[in-house]
């Protein structure tokens, strides 16, 4: 059994694959490009990806194939009915990242609501050598207990995001894009609500139609002056141009993102012009990207694979 990994690297250099190895002839590459998945999986009867694109084009001259797993939760970049066509099957994984993106969550969040990027520099910039006071006042912070937290998209990481946020006192509502999800024991609100009403804002919701462009110019004008938005969904969701003329002109607080419309950065990405720590935290796309998370995924994948394997036997 030929199995190939077309982007390996998109995991790290430092997880495991021997259980792959163990279940077949493994093939690994650092990236590959649509071109070069063409010609890599000709010979391939399980092909792994993360980002390369599964469709006629990549995988037209592979005629072995009958398993792709992908090792992301989202399947977007799967061509489904070519797949159905050629009765090909397919796997995702889901639920390896959630504590990790929830720990993020509020990593970035401190790091925003508690002033920390200025009382860093305040000390290494020796300001708080030879001081007249033993603390310092001059950035004020607020406590998180009694803030009202919204989340837009509450799945397994919303709901983790959710259970945490509630053990430190906030106030949790949700906005349901879809208008049909109600989780028991949280407080669902229309968007206007969840404007209006939260300190925090973040975003874990899939992108999709009624996703996209959600958090634009008019979402920024309806939050708190004081809001902090989080997204650790997906870049499309918000407005860059907007959300950086809201941060400009003090529509809202700061914002942590560890997503953006394009991966990596673009070089004409607005947010490239707030230099402002205080403002904005900006992180590459790390949120699910603990070892333990990316150890755990790997897992899950090379038991998708045997379980295949031990079906098709």
């Amino acid at each position: 059994m030929k199995i190939v990994f077309l982007d390996a690297k998109t995991i790290g250099d430092d997880i495991d694959m021997s259980g792959l190895k163990e279940l077949g002839e493994l093939e690994l590459y650092d990236f590959s490009t649509p071109q070069e998945a063409r010609e890599r999986t000709k010979d391939a009867e399980i092909v792994i990806t993360n980002k390369v694109s599964i469709n006629r084009d990549t995988i037209g001259d592979a005629p072995g194939v009958k398993l792709v797993c992908v090792t992301a939760t989202g399947t977007n970049i799967l061509d489904k009915d070519y797949l159905a066509e050629r009765g090909i099957e397919w796997r995702n994984v889901a639920g390896y990242s959630t504590e990790t993106v929830a720990q993020h969550t509020f990593a970035l969040l401190f790091y925003l609501m508690e002033k920390l990027p200025y009382y860093d520099n305040y000390v290494k910039s020796e300001r708080y050598v030879a001081d007249t006071m033993f603390t310092h006042f001059s950035n004020v912070f607020h406590e998180l207990d009694q803030k009202t937290w919204g989340i837009i998209g509450l799945g397994a990481i919303g709901r983790r995001v959710a259970d945490l946020a509630k053990l430190f006192g906030c106030h949790v509502i949700y906005y349901s894009t879809s208008g049909k999800n109600n989780q028991e024991g949280y407080e669902r609100v229309d968007f206007e609500t969840l404007l209006k009403t939260s300190d925090i804002i973040s975003i874990h919701a899939p992108l999709d139609q009624n996703t996209e462009g959600l958090m634009n110019r008019e979402a920024f004008e309806r939050m708190k002056d004081s809001a902090i938005l989080l997204n650790l969904g997906r870049g499309p969701i918000v407005v860059e141009q907007d959300l950086a003329d809201a941060l400009k002109e003090n529509l809202i607080s700061a914002a942590g993102l560890d997503v953006l419309s394009a991966e990596p950065m673009s070089a004409e990405n607005p947010l490239r012009q707030i230099k402002d720590s205080e403002r904005l935290i900006i992180t590459p796309h790390i949120a699910w990207a603990s070892l333990e998370a990316r150890e755990r995924l790997m897992q899950m994948v090379t038991g998708q694979v045997a379980d295949f394997l031990n079906g098709a036997s």
